[in-house]
């Protein structure tokens, strides 16, 4: 989509300018080959589940379909002009590549970070797999919120004598499906709550005490108020099950929404887990791999979470147990492949540690990197401060399976070193695929638990498809001898902080010590012309294939090179044709300037540079300036910048400019007039500059260019690709010249201004009808005029420049018509027309041309 043709052209516009530069800096393309959405793609064209087809069928057909779509979109983007080692590409699932993470999983076991627990994750029931926390995508979602009796049966305090009576603690949920897990409920230890009057008495959180009366329509009476602290400890009855829900306190607990008391329920979600942790909590989980009740909830046994829910409440509401429900829209986890709800779900899970002594490391390893734009510093350290363990596992067939025996005597995981590099010889021998096709007896034979059994079976999980491109600078930097570790730039889109950065970083740092990176790159998503994200329902998607058959690759090679990809960037019918009109002023400025040396050769045809008029040295001078400008702007990723000053060059600084003023000379002055060669030495210097500093963003027209030149023959490198960057143009600024200009560019303006005044007037038509007299107080700049009459004759395209004094005032610019007739072959209006009796129609320059031209 539209998204990958911003992200790859980016990175080959980085690349083909770090080697023009000199850098050897090959580009490896990969693909992510495992995981979801191949998995998704199969079976959905299978018309199969999982329980209809073995996983070694599977995964044979899975690596057929992602070696096919491999080798469609590897022509994909070599259309958008990427350069790379398209023949050689690193694929996750070759088998180089999945003994690489099997190493590295080896590696983090022996480093003590990877262990094997029950907590709860993302699940997505639909897919039947847990989900890292970058395949959760948030949406909102309408579900029933409710508020929901705990009656006290154990009070902790003999002085509170108003607990003793019928009371109960009201706790707020948006999740009631996960009542019949609920152990425990959470007080913030400093605030204060009431025991309001009534039947039950009600505790509740004293400062949301007015609000909450309201919506029960209770009185507001208070019977006396208790600390969190002092609760703790405090037996309530669980909704449902037989067992008691103890009080504990927690720091987290919100103030500012509910009731000021949380249910917890470890076996759902991450902070509850942690709180569980703490007080020793058991972690209940009666949900199976498909989001439904298991016989441990015989009422809803079979029904999933979702359909549970209204079930529950009205059990609550038959019960008495609630107290009140309301609808709720609130932002809800999805899973970024099906688009389903997802839940928390504490099953047996392997997981990455990212404990306090890691998380340090992290957090200092983020401060050694380069982030671009600046913010994703910060959006870095955010991340990894709060986020949990990475788990591992996958519930899928497709991927890289976890190399670990269980033991079918004590259940426990063989979490052993020299087993799993036992194993892992085993699969370099047969392949990674022997794992679903051998026994554990012939993956390792004489393999035994600390238990004393034999009797063994294999990890039937396999590994988060993140930790897959997680390696890649294991298994990509340092496996080739052309490329080098760590990489000196990861570019992707600003998602992936969560993403790919993250899980780069994550392993490289807990087994090195160091980033995988010196610098990150992000860039934003593509919108619509509106600002709106593309979707097919809106009808605003725009395929890089279509634009590619309208326009062709270059134009939208220009429009990525042409956006502040630091925000989300926006592409539309408009913004294309105005691309579309940016490429032709920067095509035409090529062809025009390849036009006018037909007859020119750098070798032989450039006068000593002390020979070169006034405005031959500005503008080679301004040319310089740019090729500064544009090489700063690719340093700092900013090609818009780029292509801003390119932008400005071509079109006011040539077009309406420069090689305005040049016609004169390049078309009415001798062939090999020294005047005439100095022009082209400098167009030529321009051309040479424009087609290396252009070909990393338009590979395809400065070649052709290139090619012309080598025709010529101009240039002796086979390709503009081959060549390095321009070399300076001036051996030093000429500030004397630069603000000569300056003083001269704005009579420019002035003289534009009054010329055009009396082109509306019809006073004059062409400007070569005009003379122009400039009325200047200043001496100094009166004397620079009248020295350079016929350097701004010929800046301002006028047949003559008349320089008077003033007295004082600003600068007054007249327009009068030319004395003299017209030439008819320089089309100035000169008072020599006419006096040659061979040639009575020409001035006398161009009598003096023509006569050369016949003598020759």
């Amino acid at each position: 989509h539209i998204g990958h043709a911003l992200n790859k052209i980016l990175k080959d516009i980085i690349v083909r300018y770090k080697t023009m530069q000199g850098y050897r800096a090959p580009y490896v393309p990969g693909w992510d080959c495992h995981g979801m959405p191949i998995e998704h793609q199969l079976f959905k064209e299978l018309n199969l589940t999982k329980q209809q087809i073995d996983r070694v069928s599977f995964r044979a057909k899975a690596r057929a379909y992602a070696q096919r779509y491999v080798g469609i979109q590897r022509e994909q983007f070599k259309r958008l002009g990427v350069a790379g080692d398209w023949e050689h590409p690193y694929l996750t699932m070759s088998p180089d590549y999945e003994l690489t993470i099997l190493r590295v999983f080896k590696e983090l076991v022996k480093h003590g970070a990877i262990y094997h627990g029950k907590k709860p994750v993302y699940w997505c029931a639909t897919c039947e797999t847990a989900l890292a926390e970058a395949e959760v995508e948030y949406e909102d979602r309408q579900d029933t919120s409710i508020y929901v009796l705990f009656p006290v049966v154990q009070q902790p305090l003999k002085h509170v004598n108003f607990l003793a009576q019928p009371s109960a603690v009201v706790a707020w949920t948006t999740t009631p499906w996960t009542l019949p897990a609920n152990v425990a409920l959470a007080f913030s230890p400093d605030a204060e709550y009431a025991v309001l009057d009534g039947s039950p008495r009600l505790l509740v959180a004293a400062k949301l005490a007015d609000r909450l009366s309201g919506i029960f329509n209770r009185p507001t009476k208070s019977l006396g108020t208790v600390s969190g602290a002092e609760l703790a400890g405090m037996r309530c009855r669980t909704p449902f099950g037989d067992r008691d829900s103890v009080v504990v306190d927690d720091e987290g607990v919100s103030l500012e929404e509910g009731t000021g008391i949380v249910h917890i329920a470890p076996g759902h979600g991450h902070e509850d887990y942690l709180i569980g942790q703490r007080e020793k909590l058991d972690v209940l989980s009666p949900i199976d791999h498909q989001g439904r009740f298991t016989k441990d909830v015989p009422q809803w046994a079979g029904k999933t979470v979702f359909e549970a829910n209204p079930l529950i409440i009205n059990d609550l509401k038959q019960r008495g147990l609630l107290l009140k429900e309301e609808p709720l829209t609130h932002s809800y986890p999805h899973c970024w492949r099906c688009k389903q709800p997802v839940i928390f779900r504490a099953t047996p899970q392997w997981f990455l540690r990212v404990d306090e002594p890691l998380r340090k490391k992290l957090l200092a390893s983020i401060k050694q990197v380069q982030w671009i734009p600046e913010v994703g510093m910060s959006r870095m350290t955010g991340m990894v401060e709060a986020r949990p363990d990475w788990c591992l596992s996958r519930q899928r067939y497709w991927g890289t399976p976890i190399p670990i025996l269980h033991c079918e005597s004590c259940d426990r995981p063989l979490l052993d070193v020299k087993l799993i590099e036992q194993i892992e010889g085993a699969l370099r021998e047969q392949g990674v695929d022997a794992w679903f096709t051998a026994s554990p007896a012939q993956l390792a034979p004489g393999a035994r638990c600390s238990c004393g059994g034999t009797r063994l079976r294999k990890e039937t999980d396999i590994l988060d498809v993140w930790f897959d491109s997680g390696v890649s600078h294991e298994a990509v930097l340092r496996q080739r001898e052309d490329l080098q570790w760590p990489a000196s730039l990861y570019l992707e889109g600003s998602d992936q902080h969560r993403g790919w950065f993250q899980v780069s970083l994550i392993p490289s740092v807990a087994l090195h010590g160091t980033p995988p990176y010196e610098a990150v790159l992000t860039h934003g998503f593509v919108m619509d012309g509106e600002g709106r994200k593309m979707s097919k329902s809106l009808g605003n998607v725009i395929a890089p294939q279509e634009v590619i058959e309208r326009y062709g690759a270059e134009i939208l090679r220009l429009w990525v090179a042409s956006c502040d990809y630091r925000e989300d960037v926006r592409i539309s019918e408009t913004i294309l044709e105005q691309t579309a009109e940016t490429y032709r002023k920067i095509r035409n400025t090529f062809r025009y300037l390849l036009a006018n040396l037909y007859d020119f050769n750098p070798k032989q045809d450039v006068p000593p540079r002390a020979q070169w008029p006034e405005l031959d040295r500005w503008a080679l001078q301004r040319t310089q300036r740019l090729l500064d400008d544009i090489r700063q702007a690719y340093e700092a990723y900013q090609f818009h910048q780029a292509m801003r000053a390119v932008y400005q060059f071509c079109v006011v600084d040539l077009s309406a400019f420069y090689l305005d003023a040049l016609k004169d000379r390049l078309y009415t002055e001798v062939a090999s007039a020294p005047r005439r060669r100095c022009a082209q030495a400098v167009l030529y210097d321009i051309l040479c500059a424009l087609v290396r500093a252009l070909s990393p963003i338009l590979p395809m027209t400065t070649e052709e260019v290139w090619q012309l030149m080598r025709r010529a023959p101009w240039v002796d490198e086979p390709s503009v690709h081959l060549a390095r960057w321009p070399s300076s143009l001036i051996d030093r600024e000429d500030r004397e010249l630069a603000g000569r200009w300056e003083r001269f560019l704005e009579l420019r303006d002035h003289a534009m201004k009054a010329l055009e005044k009396q082109r509306a007037q019809g006073t004059i038509g062409s400007p070569l009808e005009a003379q122009v007299r400039l009325a200047i107080s200043d001496v100094t700049l009166r004397r620079l005029c009248e020295a350079h009459r016929e350097t701004l004759t010929e800046a301002f395209v006028v047949s003559e420049v008349q320089v008077d004094n003033r007295p004082d005032g600003p600068i007054g610019v007249a327009v009068e018509r030319a004395g003299g007739a017209k030439c008819q072959r320089c089309w100035r209006y000169q008072r020599s027309v006419g006096l040659s009796p061979a040639h009575p129609q020409l001035c006398e320059r161009c009598v003096k041309v023509v006569s050369r031209k016949q003598e020759a």
